[in-house]
């Protein structure tokens, strides 16, 4: 498989991701989320989708940076399958806190997910450097992320 091809796959499969999180989103957001107390620092709703529309493309670029290594190698392997664990945690938080409409459930997945994100990024740098700067945006918005579950947690209990 050529790299062209690889980019191609790795940027499609993140955005896959973010879709299949938003098929559980979407739907609360002007229903349950709308009715939620929020904390002051909460941004606005339309700036969800282009800053996570970003995260995953950069996500997407950063495995195909590892890939190329060679899918062959035993530290290219783990480091992709701690990828993909990744993105199923974060599909699995838009599932808990969205879709069971549950701050506490997406607090628990995405202190797990943050964990996750940290021990992939970690793996990244030691294959390819660029790709691990890649993923910090990733960690820094999920740090962010949590903080306001967190918040939102504590004002709706």
């Amino acid at each position: 498989m050529g790299n062209a091809v690889r980019l191609i796959v790795s940027i499609v499969v993140c955005e896959c991701a973010g879709i299949i999180g938003s098929v559980f989103t979407t739907p609360a957001i002007p229903t349950w989320y709308a009715a939620l107390e929020k904390p002051a620092f909460t941004p606005p709703n339309w700036l969800f989708a282009p800053a996570w529309g970003t995260l995953f493309f950069l996500m997407g670029v950063a495995a195909f940076l590892v890939w190329r290594k060679g899918s062959g190698k035993p530290q290219v392997r783990t480091a992709l399958i701690l990828f993909l664990a990744q993105l199923v945690l974060n599909i699995g938080w838009s599932v808990a806190f969205f879709g069971y409409e549950c701050p506490l459930c997406g607090m628990v997945v995405i202190l797990i997910l943050w964990v996750a994100i940290l021990v992939t990024m970690l793996k990244f740098f030691r294959i390819s450097v660029a790709a691990g700067a890649l993923m910090v945006p990733y960690i820094l918005w999920v740090s962010f992320a949590t903080a306001l579950n967190v918040a939102v947690y504590v004002l709706n209990r």
